[in-house]
């Protein structure tokens, strides 16, 4: 059997400090945290709103099933954005608690940490998983490409609105975190597939945020899923459900437990080699230089 690829050790800056996420968790319905944000965001549309580093972000489905779309952004530089596919390399093709969001190059730094999932959903007999990072955001170019049909409410357009009010466009938009949603790889050929979100009213993910941020959510036009998007019966109606979006400031008591084990802000990546310009841009020469080097020279 082949190895993980990535491999967190202890200490490892892909994990949360212990004892965080259960720190975090356990103030859920307390007083130890304050609501700062409460919205319900309508079906088939967008929202994008702010966190700051050390609030806690909730997705909660309100009447049933609904397949969310979830990008995020520094909020001091939007050039640092969610990288699903190193995030993806680091655990794996679907998230739960625990479990990290990270930027893009050259900034490579934890955005988020899940620290509830009520759907603890695992893998089926399909080998499916939720909270998907397999695929990405449904597009209305793909749409017109499938079925000729022009479409404005994909996940992609609902984006593009959403952070438009941010100063952002449509270039900004990324590959997402498909929260609720459940996917997995066909047998034979890796095809992707989606199968029916199971979320039921009132299940939620909550998320820390790392550093401020700015996030951007779409609620899928495909709701939860049971109606193909594309092809055969992609012409009934879905069932489409609103979601409501929380954002909470924890209490000074649970800031200090939490920076007292250890959690704080994240940092960007320390590398500072500038891809060898401090070699004046040479090639290497001879041997070259061994991957274990832990030479702190710049």
């Amino acid at each position: 059997m082949p190895s993980p690829s990535y491999v967190a050790s202890v200490g490892s800056p892909l994990v949360p400090p212990p004892g965080v996420v259960e720190a975090v968790a356990a103030t859920a319905g307390t007083d130890r945290r304050e609501v700062v944000l409460d919205v319900v965001v309508p079906v088939r549309s967008g929202y994008a709103f702010t966190a700051s580093a050390g609030q806690v972000v909730r997705f909660t489905t309100v009447d049933g099933p609904q397949v969310v779309d979830l990008n995020l952004w520094s909020r001091t530089d939007p050039r640092e954005r969610f990288w699903a596919a190193r995030t993806r390399q680091f655990y794996g093709t679907h998230l739960t608690t625990g479990q990290r969001l990270w930027s893009n190059l050259p900034f490579l730094r934890p955005l988020a940490t899940f620290v509830a999932d009520t759907i603890a959903y695992g893998r089926d007999s399909d080998d499916a998983g939720c909270h998907d990072l397999l695929g990405t955001r449904c597009d209305p170019y793909v749409n017109q490409l499938l079925s000729d049909a022009p479409y404005d409410f994909h996940c992609h357009s609902n984006l593009t609105r959403a952070v438009a009010g941010h100063g952002l466009t449509e270039f900004d938009v990324h590959d997402v975190i498909n929260l609720f949603q459940v996917t997995g790889l066909m047998p034979d050929d890796k095809r992707y597939f989606m199968k029916t979100c199971p979320a039921q009213p009132g299940d939620h993910v909550e998320l820390l945020a790392e550093t401020d941020l700015l996030m951007a959510i779409s609620l899928c036009p495909g709701g939860d899923l049971a109606v193909p998007l594309w092809g055969e019966g992609s012409d009934a109606e879905p069932n489409c459900n609103p979601l409501r979006v929380q954002v909470f400031e924890l209490a000074a008591d649970v800031r200090s437990e939490i920076a007292q084990l250890g959690w704080g802000p994240s940092e960007r990546a320390k590398y500072a080699g500038v891809h060898g310009t401090r070699h004046g841009l040479a090639q290497p020469t001879g041997v070259p230089p061994s991957l274990a080097d832990r030479s702190t020279a710049h």
